[in-house]
């Protein structure tokens, strides 16, 4: 797949008391884009020390056509619309990667 690399970093609040629902509808649907998805290169989830809530997720495409493709997914929109009531806030911020290796 040609073009530029989309990375971006999603910066989320989540309802404290839907947290747990939350974490299970967002495991599900990185694990179907990851398996399902061939412009999908990464994604990855974690949440801040101490404040559960506050979710960070590392996103790696391979284009802009693979990102759209990936909002138009069943599993996207079912994450995007269960989820939609327990998301107090949410940032996109597109960044520009510097050097990105992993091995887990």
């Amino acid at each position: 797949m040609g073009g530029k690399l989309i990375v971006r970093i999603a910066e989320l609040e989540i309802e404290p008391d839907q947290l747990e629902t939350y974490r299970l509808l967002l495991t599900e649907a990185i694990e179907a884009a990851v398996a399902l998805e061939p412009g999908v290169l990464s994604l990855s989830a974690v949440s801040i020390e101490g404040s559960p809530h506050k979710i960070r997720i590392l996103e790696v495409y391979a284009n802009q056509t693979a990102y759209e493709a990936h909002l138009q997914t069943p599993h996207f929109l079912k994450y995007k619309n269960a989820t939609a009531g327990m998301v107090t806030s949410l940032t996109l911020i597109d960044v520009d990667p510097i050097t990105m290796r992993g091995k887990l």
